[in-house]
């Protein structure tokens, strides 16, 4: 089961749905369930999901029953592109029949709730010739905003790191750090707490780079006493057929070590298998 789920692409796994029950009359899902058991089975029906069903399906889960899971809020819809998070949005009102935006919307609130919603709305500025004009007055907004305000407007941080293209925010970071002699992240870090915090600096860093994000967020997910298992599973499954080899790279200039030898050292068994098949070679 493993070496032909890690070898496949998500293309070449699923049956297009709705799934035809074909060759047994079996549903493959369901008997993947029946048969496997924990992480493993978690990990082998994860792949049988295409990107955007797994997305959908994690943000579902997220919001569903008591208390949200705010983590996953902020890793999926900080780091995917606002074509990414449209069709997102097309497969869960497919899937679930509902708006994703109404359900975030009634699960959280204030400033946090409406970065997500900026970032739901997926309207960021398109890539293109970058103003050197609206750099520095971006950079500028974000200091009057922050470092230099007795307290801090959230709502313009929000707004500039919500909307604008990738390529004019990675010049206003540079921009920020010349007029304030601080790090962007810096002064997230100052100025704001809690979940706000914890979102800005994913888009911060999603910003910066994507790869570097996903690093950073599988090494922490390792280090330490015990594993978060769902972070290890949704990153290496939603990132296996994008840039899991630029995260590895990521990885091994980060943290001195590879994601290979950090998955062989922290996990075990099939599981453990399956896992390093999906990361591929060892960087070390």
């Amino acid at each position: 089961v493993l070496k032909i789920l890690t070898c496949r692409n998500n293309a070449q796994r699923p049956p297009p749905p709705p799934p035809p029950k074909t060759l047994f009359g079996r549903d493959l899902v369901d008997d993947l369930k029946s048969e496997l058991t924990g992480k493993f089975e978690t990990l082998m029906v994860s792949l049988m999901r295409p990107a955007y069903i797994f997305d959908a399906h994690a943000l579902k889960h997220a919001i569903k029953g008591a208390g949200t899971n705010e983590k996953v809020l902020t890793e999926i819809l900080a780091s995917r592109t606002p074509a990414e998070v449209q069709n997102i949005k097309q497969v869960y009102l497919r899937e679930y029949e509902a708006n994703l935006e109404d359900k975030i919307t009634g699960e959280t609130s204030g400033h946090f709730q409406r970065m997500l919603v900026v970032l739901l709305q997926a309207n960021r500025d398109p890539e293109g010739r970058v103003d050197d004009g609206l750099v520095e007055q971006d950079a500028q907004v974000l200091f009057r905003a922050g470092e230099l305000k007795w307290g801090t407007d959230e709502e313009k941080f929000i707004t500039i790191l919500g909307t604008r293209s990738i390529s004019h925010l990675r010049r206003v970071f540079d921009k920020y750090m010349t007029i304030s002699g601080f790090q962007i992240e810096e002064t997230i870090d100052r100025e704001t707490s809690g979940d706000l915090e914890k979102l800005l600096l994913a888009v911060v860093k999603c910003i910066r780079s994507v790869p570097a994000y996903f690093a950073e967020t599988l090494y922490y997910s390792m280090k330490g006493a015990g594993t978060d298992d769902e972070t290890l599973i949704r990153v290496m499954v939603s990132r296996s057929e994008i840039d899991l080899l630029d995260i590895r790279q990521e990885f091994r200039k980060n943290f001195a070590k590879s994601l290979h030898h950090m998955i062989q050292k922290d996990t075990s068994g099939d599981y453990r298998k399956a896992l390093l098949l999906l990361c591929g070679g060892d960087d070390d």
